[in-house]
C-alpha cells in the first residue's frame, strides 16, 4: 500500500477556516447559570421601539436565555414610574432605547433621574472601528468611562434675581474616588495600559482638582497601568487629529458626554457605539452615544434607525448577565453584517431599513 503524505491533512486540518471556527472552552458555568433571567425593556422615544424591537428579535432567534418585562416610558413624562424603577431593582438589568428630554422648559431628564435613583455613577461608552466601515482614523479602541450622578449634572438650579440664573457644578471626593476606581479596575481587567483624565483644573481649581487628586490617588495602587492627564479643550483636539493615542478614559460628568459622542463620531458614527450604565447592583444598556439615540419623525416614519449601536450593547449585556457565547454569537453576526456591507442604514451610507438590517444579522448567526 502506497504511503500517503501527511502534508494535504495537516493543511486541511489547520486552515485558518477551521481554527477560527473552534468554540472557547474557558467558559465553565455554574450549575443553574442558564436559567432565563428576567430584563427589563424600556422601548422608549423615536427610532426607540424600532431597535429595541430589532434586540427581541435577534434574541428570539437565537434562543438567548432571556425574557423581557416591557414598559412604556417616555421623555415627556413628570417621573418615571415607581413600577419601572421597582420592576429593574428586582431584575438587576435594563435594556432601555432613547428617552428624549425637552429643551428648556421645568422638565428633568429622566435618563439622569434613571441614573440617579439606581445610583449607575459610571458610564461606559466603546468607541471602535468596525472593519469594513470606512473613517478617516485607523486603529481607534477607546473606552470612555464617565462620572454619571454629579457635576454640571446635579440639577442644582435657580433664578438669583430676575435675568440672572445660578447653576452649581458638585464634586464630591467619594464619587470621583469610585470613578477613577472602576476606570482602573476596567483597564486591569480588560489588559488595556492606558488611563487617561479629562479635566478643566487649570480653570475649576477645586471641582477639577478634587476630581484629579482622587484619579492621581488611584493610579498610584495601579503601577503596570500608565496614567496621563490632558485639559478637555486639548483633548477634544487630539481626539479629532490623532485618536489612537487614546486607551481609556475617565471624565466628569459633562466632559465624558462630549467626549464620548466625539470619539464616537470618530470611529464610525453614534449609531454603532454600544455602552451602557452600571452601579454596585444594577445595570443600564443602551445606545453608546446620546445624539441621535431618539432620531428624527423621518428615519422613525421610513423605518431606517440603525440597530447596530443597541445590537452590540446587547451583547455586552449578555456578558454582564453571563451568557459569554451568545454575545459572541450576537457580535460576530453584527460585524460580519457591516463587513460584508451589503445591508446598511442611511447613517452608514446604505439604504438598508431596520428589519432588512436585523434579518441579515439573524442570517449570519452561527
Amino acid at each position: 500500500m502506497a504511503r500517503r503524505s501527511l502534508k494535504p491533512i495537516l493543511h486541511h486540518l489547520l486552515r485558518p477556516s477551521r481554527l477560527s471556527s473552534a468554540r472557547s472552552v474557558t467558559y465553565m458555568p455554574r450549575p443553574g447559570d442558564g436559567a432565563p433571567r428576567a430584563v427589563t425593556l424600556i422601548p422608549g422615544d423615536g427610532i426607540g421601539p424600532l431597535v429595541t424591537g430589532a434586540v427581541e428579535q435577534v434574541m428570539d432567534a437565537m434562543h438567548a436565555p432571556v425574557y423581557f418585562e416591557k414598559y412604556d416610558v417616555h421623555g415627556d413624562m413628570k417621573s418615571i414610574p415607581p413600577e419601572v424603577i421597582d420592576s429593574i431593582r428586582k431584575n438587576k438589568v435594563c435594556l432601555k432605547g432613547g428617552l428624549k428630554t425637552p429643551v428648556g422648559g421645568g422638565v428633568h431628564s429622566l435618563n439622569v433621574q434613571l441614573r440617579k435613583d439606581l445610583d449607575l455613577y459610571a458610564s461606559l461608552v466603546h468607541c471602535f472601528n468596525l472593519r469594513g466601515l470606512p473613517t478617516r482614523h485607523d486603529n481607534v479602541n477607546i473606552v470612555v468611562i464617565r462620572e454619571n450622578t454629579e457635576g454640571e449634572y446635579s440639577g442644582l438650579e435657580h433664578e438669583v434675581v430676575p435675568g440672572v440664573v445660578e447653576s452649581l457644578k458638585v464634586m464630591t471626593k467619594f464619587c470621583s474616588e469610585r470613578i477613577a476606581k472602576y476606570a482602573f479596575e476596567y483597564a486591569y481587567l480588560n489588559n488595556r495600559k492606558i488611563v487617561t483624565a479629562v479635566h478643566k483644573a487649570n480653570i475649576m481649581k477645586l471641582a477639577d482638582g478634587l476630581f484629579l487628586e482622587s484619579c492621581r490617588e488611584v493610579a498610584s495602587k495601579y503601577p503596570s497601568i500608565k496614567y496621563n492627564e490632558v485639559i478637555v479643550d486639548n483633548c477634544c483636539m487630539q481626539l479629532v487629529s490623532k485618536p489612537e493615542q487614546f486607551d481609556v478614559m475617565v471624565t466628569p460628568n459633562l466632559y465624558g458626554n462630549l467626549v464620548a459622542n466625539t470619539a464616537a463620531g470618530i470611529a464610525g458614527g453614534t449609531g454603532v457605539m454600544p455602552g451602557g450604565n452600571v452601579g454596585a447592583d444594577h445595570a443600564v444598556f443602551e445606545q453608546g452615544a446620546s445624539a441621535g439615540n431618539v432620531g428624527n419623525e423621518k428615519v422613525v416614519e421610513q423605518r431606517k434607525a440603525n440597530p447596530v449601536a443597541l445590537l452590540l450593547s446587547s451583547a455586552m449585556m449578555l456578558r454582564h448577565l453571563q451568557f459569554p457565547s451568545f454575545a459572541d454569537r450576537l457580535e460576530t453576526a453584527v460585524k460580519r453584517v457591516i463587513a460584508e456591507g451589503k445591508y446598511r442604514t442611511k447613517d452608514l451610507g446604505g439604504d438598508s431599513n431596520t428589519q432588512e438590517v436585523v434579518d441579515a444579522v439573524i442570517a449570519s448567526l452561527d
